[in-house]
């Protein structure tokens, strides 16, 4: 059964310092119990911040990221190595500082690669698929990270699109986004719901209305976010500002916890 959870943090720094010796933790006992590992990565403030906190985390030297593949959730359909690219910022913060194999970073392809975005989506979802096991479309992911916008998109999934709703593919592009860039890919929700875990981070007054309507569980055709849950566990890491017009009852419904108290693994 899955369980939905709650961690609230006193500003941005602490949440990030927080996620981020949690990753490290939690890829040691993956990398304890298996090969290899497969994790989802975000961009955007929080998502940078994190991975940047777990270059200095403790223990983050013990890890053996060579058994680590990382993947994205979504990405700006950009030329490679733009700033705004999720894979860009990921690099600058963590990825450039581990030494890894470049077939251990899958990233989404830049404009330029290929004849269309739609081409570009197909590529992806190939790699994906060369990736799974027997039978299945993509890898089991151990962890996945998503930030979540005011407006309760996660990855390049966003109110009202059809892209939220769909559940027969794998990886779709995103032509109107009502954020800049309006061209995207991203992973539908069912692959992102296929995560064994699920960690989203989320920060500022501007999220306290996306995470209410989370746990109040919305329409996720509505507000995406709603529509999240990990296989194992899903877990809302959030600072003071986003949880405080959150009513305590949907907190304490979620199984709320602050930082200052003893909190089972995440």
């Amino acid at each position: 059964m899955s369980e939905r959870r709650v961690r609230v943090y006193d500003g941005k720094a602490s949440l990030a310092t927080a996620v981020a010796a949690r990753f490290v933790k939690r890829m040691r006992e993956i990398l304890d119990e298996k090969p290899e590992a497969h994790v989802v990565l975000t961009g955007g403030t929080m998502g940078e911040a994190v991975l940047a906190a777990v270059a200095g985390a403790k223990g983050s030297d013990k890890v053996d990221w060579s058994r680590v593949t990382f993947w994205w959730g979504d990405e700006r359909y950009l030329p490679k190595g733009d700033p705004e690219r999720n894979e860009t910022q990921s690099r600058r913060a963590l990825l450039d500082a581990l030494d890894l194999r470049p077939e251990q970073i899958k990233a989404f392809p830049a404009l330029g690669e290929h004849a269309t975005i739609e081409e570009a989506a197909e590529a992806y979802a190939a790699e994906l698929a060369a990736a799974a096991p027997d039978g299945a479309d993509h890898p089991v992911f151990d962890l996945t990270f998503l930030g979540v916008g005011p407006d309760g998109h996660v990855a390049s999934l966003f109110p009202d699109h059809e892209a939220v709703r769909d559940r027969a593919n794998v990886v779709l592009p995103e032509t109107n986004s009502p954020k800049p860039p309006p061209e995207r890919l991203t992973l539908t929700l069912p692959v992102i719901n296929s995560s064994e875990r699920v960690w989203l981070v989320m920060a500022g007054s501007d999220k306290a209305g996306a995470l209410g309507l989370a746990l109040a569980d919305a329409n996720p055709a509505d507000v995406p976010v709603a529509g999240v849950r990990g296989r194992l566990r899903t877990v809302f890491f959030v600072d003071v500002d986003a949880a405080a017009e959150v009513p305590e009852n949907l907190l304490t419904r979620e199984r709320f916890w602050t930082a200052a108290h003893e909190v089972p693994q995440a």
